[in-house]
């Protein structure tokens, strides 16, 4: 089957949209359309390529930074209200992309349309479901990120959240009638987007590892040292960060003093920065492999305290061989403990909860090797990118 991609994220090249690509690229004709940032290399424009029929690239604007102006903030609100459409979608939707995908289903070049990401639903026209199989593989839904963002009192900007949360359910509830079929990557997603859009057709298709680069630890390094990875710029992340270094850390110093935490990720805000000045704290930014880090820690602490679907950063850790302490949300989507199941890695909620566990791998070489193996198997058995895409390519055809 012949089948468009929409992607605007980072060029199409996020971590899986890039492995579902792969994996339907070796038996399907794949239209990529997407755009590029400016962080977006000549090299990543020709890896993308070969992984691809047909590559067709749009520019990205970036919107214009208008943080301080109330009449901007207010205009913005406005268009939200009437159009139904979020400012952050429409902030990068393209007049030619969308003239472009409209010649593409037009001239019949395609017997599946896929938007990776909800952000680029706004290119597929509601009646294009009439002709054709059309699919959003959604990754998260927005409104109830934000609605638990509001509930955990971490939420950027609260205000402006309260006042858009009833208008992101309305859009996704809008949105979601336009598809053949809805992905989401957990249960927990899969029953939000099945209450927008009750006769829809939702697959729950979790996220795979790299074994490549995520290759299994081949010893136990020891000691009292803490590892949180992810990009460093979003922000749950920074909420996960602040909340490891600020609160729980310093808990564990006092029953370890030499406990260090290393936080791994790329552009590190001035936020997570500043923690570089906490006792025991190092802030690397970007790193060339993030498994060596991994494999180099005692325990990774994975505190999220929101934002929805399958983690990668959990999954990677857990392919890693590291022992894991995360919260529900961390662990969301993933069978790690509790009745007749295999105990894969330990969870917390709370500073006191955190404290305890942490102590606990600390002091037990043998629960972190325990842990190290259950949960490498976990993932080896349910979560390869071969498995997912085959579960993706079912959704497409059916």
């Amino acid at each position: 089957m012949k089948i468009l991609m929409i992607s605007s994220t980072k060029g199409g090249t996020q971590v899986r949209t890039f492995n579902l690509l792969k994996f339907l690229s070796h038996t399907h004709p794949i239209t990529l359309v997407t755009q590029r940032t400016a962080d977006v290399t000549d090299h990543d424009i020709q890896e993308l390529s070969q992984c691809v029929d047909r590559l067709q690239v749009f520019p990205r604007s970036e919107p214009t930074e208008t943080n301080g102006d109330i009449f901007a903030k207010i205009g913005r609100f406005g268009q939200f209200l009437v159009s139904g459409t979020p400012p952050h979608v429409r902030s990068i939707y393209s007049v030619d992309m969308q003239e472009w995908i409209d010649q593409v289903v037009e001239d019949q070049g395609c017997d599946v349309i896929t938007c990776e990401h909800s952000i680029n639903e706004s290119y597929v026209r509601p009646q294009w479901k009439d002709r054709l199989k059309t699919v959003v593989n959604v990754h998260s839904s927005v409104y109830a990120t934000c609605r638990q963002q509001l509930e955990t009192q971490t939420a950027e900007k609260p205000l402006r959240d309260r006042l858009n949360l009833p208008l992101l359910y309305r859009y996704e509830q809008q949105y979601c009638t336009k598809f053949s079929s809805i992905v989401a990557t957990t249960p927990e997603d899969g029953e939000q987007m099945q209450n927008f859009n009750p006769i829809a057709n939702v697959e729950i298709i979790p996220n795979g590892v790299n074994f490549e680069q995520f290759p299994y630890r081949t010893f136990d390094p020891g000691g009292h040292k803490l590892i949180f990875v992810g990009a460093m710029d979003n922000i749950a992340n920074i909420d996960a960060a602040r909340f490891l270094a600020l609160e729980i850390l310093p808990e564990i110093q006092k029953r370890a003093s030499d406990t260090t935490l290393s936080i791994v990720g790329a552009r590190p805000v001035p936020e997570v920065l500043e923690l570089a000045y906490c006792p025991g704290v190092n802030v690397t930014g970007r790193v060339p492999s993030m498994a060596e880090y991994l494999h180099q820690a005692t325990v990774c602490v994975i505190p999220m305290r929101t934002g929805f679907g399958i983690k990668n950063k959990t999954l990677e850790t857990m392919a890693a061989g590291v022992p894991l302490v995360a919260s529900d949300r961390g662990l969301e989507g993933l069978a790690v403990d509790g009745e007749g199941v295999e105990l894969r890695a330990l969870r917390a909620n709370t500073v006191e909860q955190y404290v305890q566990q942490i102590a606990r791998l600390f002091e037990n070489a043998d629960l972190r090797q325990e842990l190290s193996q259950k949960a490498r198997s976990l993932i080896e058995t349910e979560y390869t990118w071969e498995r997912a895409g085959q579960r993706y390519e079912q959704v497409l055809i059916g």
